[in-house]
């Protein structure tokens, strides 16, 4: 029985390796691409030559890299006639959050006595908890989902009602889930909420554009707004839920009796650093919102020490 036992465990291990091997590598595929898009978008001039802008050319970015010189057009709409082959940005979220599961499948689900429940946090049957987490995943994309339809017109209002469904996540997962567990919960949560904007937003809203002009439809450019809108949402969450996916080295986070604050006060920072990047691919190069980000770091680290 000790062998068998033994040679289970050691095929879960190879699970673990390959699985976050590939998870790593496409989310950095992905986190990647996201940040190029909307640099890209943030360094756009409008088009010098009037034939580009009749053209529907809504921006133009000229970039230099591995040894030579990109000039990158951006279309308001669409442009007169698809080009062949068009190239598409999916399988990288889809990688990273099948790979994601599937680590938590072989790392939490199927040690979940081991790693996912605490019995002085929850008395839980493995069943329970992994019903649990898998319905807050669930949960996390209905809910995300629904505030973005609800509040579509009111970007300011909408992020203070995520953060706020962020930092309720983080107290169930707390109130349920073992420490470390809880935090990883609340990452594949926002992760979830991220690939959900790519399969259900992104991609369908591109296909539509692409079916109007293969149709001779006009596109209507509200499919282009949605789908930037929630790409913008996704360059945001990208440093919130690396954080929450590293966070398993960091014993002293989710190791403090108010881990689940530590966890939103991170999150949130890394946020607001996302947000100098941005405004500094715009050319504002608001430097007091690094200022800030550094001083909240300290202030966290004190709390806790």
């Amino acid at each position: 029985m000790a062998n068998v036992v033994a040679l289970s465990d050691y095929w879960w291990g190879w699970g673990n390796l390959l699985f976050r091997w590939l998870h790593v590598i496409a989310a950095m595929a992905w986190i990647g691409a996201s940040f190029y898009f909307i640099a890209l978008d943030n360094h756009l001039t409008p088009p010098r030559d009037p034939d580009d802008a009749r053209r529907g050319v809504g921006g133009e970015s000229w970039e230099v890299h591995g040894g030579g010189f990109y000039r990158v057009e951006k279309f308001r709409v669409a442009p007169e006639r698809l080009p062949e082959p068009l190239h598409w940005f999916k399988w990288e979220a889809y990688t990273t959050w099948l790979s994601g599961f599937a680590l938590f499948i072989v790392v939490y689900y199927s040690h979940a006595t081991s790693y996912l429940i605490d019995r002085s946090v929850a008395d839980l049957s493995a069943w329970e908890a992994i019903s649990l987490s898998v319905a807050g995943i669930v949960l996390a994309w209905l809910v995300y989902d629904g505030l973005c339809r609800a509040f579509a017109n009111d970007e300011g209002v909408l992020a203070v009602l995520v953060f706020a469904f962020v930092c309720a996540a983080a107290w169930g997962s707390w109130e349920l889930f073992a420490a470390r567990a809880a935090y990883l919960q609340v990452g594949a949560m926002i992760g979830t909420m991220m690939v959900g904007n790519v399969f259900f937003v992104i991609i369908p809203n591109h296909w539509k554009l692409v079916r109007a002009k293969e149709a001779g439809r006009e596109p209507d450019p509200r499919w282009n707004r949605e789908g930037k809108t929630r790409s913008v949402h996704n360059n945001y969450l990208t440093l919130p839920v690396v954080f929450a996916m590293l966070s398993n080295h960091f014993t002293f986070t989710y190791g403090h009796r108010n881990g689940w604050i530590v966890l939103v006060a991170l999150m949130a920072i890394g946020a607001v650093v996302r947000h100098y990047f941005n405004l500094r691919h715009r050319g504002l190069n608001v430097w007091p919102i690094l200022g800030i980000a550094a001083a909240a770091v300290v202030a966290v680290a004190l709390a806790i020490r």
